[in-house]
């Protein structure tokens, strides 16, 4: 039986978020895997085996249990933010040559930095919101960036997988605070024009028989969009299937599996869009997107009448070449 590492937790603000996904994957993963929880922090990693928790040994991906040594066959990295979302846990993986199902380092920093994604996207013609990045606070006046982008702003720490440091910013008196904000969460900043328009979010993984665009999901978030609130706290509708035209789904289903390829992106992940006059605009891509029992991804799969233990089965047999 092949022994799982399932990665969670992290440096970021979403720890607790990470802890609850991986906890709901480890309770419907295929029984015919054993899957223990890593658990990543500032301090320390550590295993949950038999009801203890153990030291994680990052240099050969291994712990130690009443004196017998166990490693880990394959890795999974659920977690949101850094260290895993943007990719430096699977470099640490790759060095020690222990396979995992999550896409690679440079495509994990890619997807997981805001605007180098969308600059990314934006080179093969992929519809993105006019933005500014900031590396400083003073970077660009006032004046300059109203008459740029408009009103509202969307104003975003860039570098940050976090729901935190995200403000929509509809008069020029707000703009300052937005961005001391987001800089608390993030070294570098983007600056995003509104796009007025319904959203929806697609998950999409790839199986042995190919790629599978799960059913859309809109979202119409109670407060001004759609922030940690809406995300965790109830603060929002999610409505599976999404209200919008089958020529819509098919549009937003086929750009979300080209965003797939070109990014290299593996297991699961969620790409988030605004339809502007019936026009698909890429919001943001996340490779690690919420697998909590509230989760979006969860409520595709109930859409689909997918399992999630066999949901999880078709990617690490995919994924591990099993």
């Amino acid at each position: 039986m092949k022994r799982i590492g399932l990665f969670c937790g992290g440096f970021s603000s979403e720890f607790n978020i990470s802890i609850l996904s991986a906890t709901t994957i480890q309770e419907n993963f295929p029984k015919e895997f054993e899957i223990v929880k890593i658990i990543v922090s500032t301090e320390k990693w550590l295993v949950e085996f038999q009801g203890e928790l153990i030291p994680f040994n990052l240099n050969n991906g291994s712990f130690t249990f009443q004196e017998v040594h166990h490693k880990i066959d394959a890795g999974i990295v659920y977690i949101h933010g850094n260290p895993g979302e943007n990719g430096k846990i699977q470099a640490l993986l790759d060095m020690q040559n222990i396979p995992y199902v999550n896409a690679g380092p440079l495509a994990s920093a890619l997807s997981f930095d805001k605007w180098y994604c969308n600059q990314f996207l934006r080179a093969f013609h992929i519809p993105v919101a006019k933005s500014i990045f900031l590396t400083q606070i003073n970077e660009k006046s006032q004046d300059e960036i109203i008459a740029t982008l408009g009103l509202p702003i969307f104003v975003k720490p860039s570098d940050s997988g976090s729901s935190y440091g995200i403000s929509k910013v509809k008069e020029a008196s707000e703009l300052h605070p937005a961005l001391m904000n987001a800089f608390k969460e993030g070294k570098t900043v983007v600056l995003e024009s509104f796009l007025d328009g319904t959203e929806v979010t697609c998950g999409v993984y790839q199986t042995k028989k190919g790629l599978v665009a799960l059913p859309l999901t809109e979202i119409a978030s109670e407060n001004e969009f759609f922030d940690y609130d809406a995300k965790y706290n109830g603060k929002s509708q999610e409505i599976t299937p999404a209200r919008v035209s089958e020529d819509i789904t098919r549009q937003v289903q086929d750009q979300a599996k080209k965003i797939y390829q070109l990014l290299q992106l593996r297991s699961i992940a969620r790409i988030d869009f605004m339809i502007v006059q019936n026009v698909p605009h890429v919001i943001e891509v996340n490779t690690t997107p919420g697998f909590s029992p509230a989760s979006i991804v969860p409520q595709m799969l109930t859409c689909a009448n997918v399992k999630i233990e066999d949901f999880w089965r078709e990617i690490v047999t995919f994924e591990l070449g099993l």
